[in-house]
Formats: C-alpha cells, structure tokens, sequence
C-alpha cells in the first residue's frame, strides 16, 4: 500500500466557503503532499488562466458531480464493445495524461506543470489509468486519484469510439471487485453525457459529509 506523504502547512478551509461557490482559493503549490491533503478534504487544482494557466485555482463544486460504480449505466451497444477492446490499468499513465492534453481538445487545462504534477502523484502510488487499447494501440482512457473507496477522476479521452466509455466500465468493475459499498467516484461536475451514464449531483457539504465514510473503505486490490 501506498504511504501517505506527511501533512501539508495548506489550510484549505472549505468551512469558510459560500454556498455554491465552486472556487475555494488560488495559489499553493503540486506537491505530491498537497496534492493528497487537496483530494482528502474534497478539493482538486485546476489553474484559472487560459487553458488552465496560472494563477492555479483550488475547486470544491457545489453542487458535486458523483457516481456509485454500482449505478454506471451501460447500454447495451456499450456492453458490446467493451469486448472489442483490451482493459489494462496503469500500463502508460503518462501517454493517458498527454492525450487527455492533447491542445486540439475544447476546454483544455491540463498543462505541463499539471501534467508532471499528476506524474509525481503516480509514481507515489495514489494516481491511476484505466486502459483501453484495441490492436495494441492506446485508444482511449481515463486517469484519476484513488485514495481509500474514493477514485477521483480528472480526465478522459478516446480516438476510438466508446473507448473511453469502455476505461470507465472497468473502472466500474475494479470499485466493485470486492462489493465494498462506500466506493465512489468524483466527477467533480455533472455534465449532460456523464448525466446520461449515471453521474447525480449533491450538494457541497453532503459530499464532505460522505467522504470520510468512502475514505476508510480500503484500496481496490490492484492498487493496495
């Protein structure tokens, strides 16, 4: 199991935030450790300039995009092709990352400190990649931090239709493994195509009220 990296002299001090402001503070810095002691307390870093430049902005949604794996919906045409595609996890976390930042995609904000940032996060051992690959080409995925029952997802990509559809069903499947209930996956916001596959919103403070539960659930195997 991964080891938590020492606490952080940030407070990010979501007490003090109003109702239905999604941005939280601006500055900090993407430490491994701040980055860990961020997604413990419900908060992520996206930077508020120009495609994600700096100033670097601190986010805690309200309301707050969320999933239980058990109510991923999958169409029947999505249950079809995830046998087209070979699900791996942590195979090529950098390449899921550059494509999800790939600069010809709308609403780009991942830059390279981001980008190295994430990395880091990775090969301490609480950042992950789910994998579709088809003919043994990386064609589409997903990447987030799993930390406890909590998978935070922060981006996705496909060059394949469905593909990235297919990362999240076996994301689903991995949360599932072992029938814990307190799993969860943050969305951070709800959107009309994640609406569609099952992703509901809560307010701000039921999501920090239900996250110390989903923390104490343990890691999935494959990462624990």
């Amino acid at each position: 199991m991964p080891t938590p990296p020492p606490p952080t002299p940030w407070d990010f001090a979501l007490e003090r935030v109003t109702p239905g402001e999604d941005l939280i503070g601006i500055g900090a810095d993407l430490d491994v450790a701040t980055l860990f002691e961020a997604y413990s307390v419900g908060v992520f870093p996206m930077g508020i300039g120009e495609q994600g430049a700096e100033p670097m902005g601190w986010w805690s949604p309200d309301p707050r995009g969320i999933l239980r794996p058990r109510e991923l919906k999958v169409s029947r045409s999505l249950r079809k092709a995830v046998a087209h595609f070979e699900v791996r996890v942590d195979s090529d976390f950098r390449a899921v990352v550059e494509a999800c930042a790939a600069p010809d995609r709308d609403g780009r904000w991942i830059t390279p400190e981001i980008a190295d940032a994430y990395v880091a996060l990775h090969d301490a051992g609480w950042a992950h990649s789910i994998e579709a690959w088809q003919d043994g080409r990386l064609v589409g995925g997903l990447y987030g931090v799993a930390i406890g029952g909590l998978f935070a997802g922060e981006s996705m990509f496909h060059h394949v239709r469905d593909a990235s559809k297919v990362a999240l069903v076996g994301l689903r499947d991995l949360l599932l493994a072992d029938g814990d209930p307190r799993r969860l996956v943050d969305v951070q916001w709800q959107t009309p195509h994640l609406a569609t596959l099952g992703v509901r919103e809560v307010a701000r403070e039921d999501y920090l009220a239900m996250l110390p539960t989903v923390l104490r659930a343990p890691l999935p195997a494959c990462w624990a």
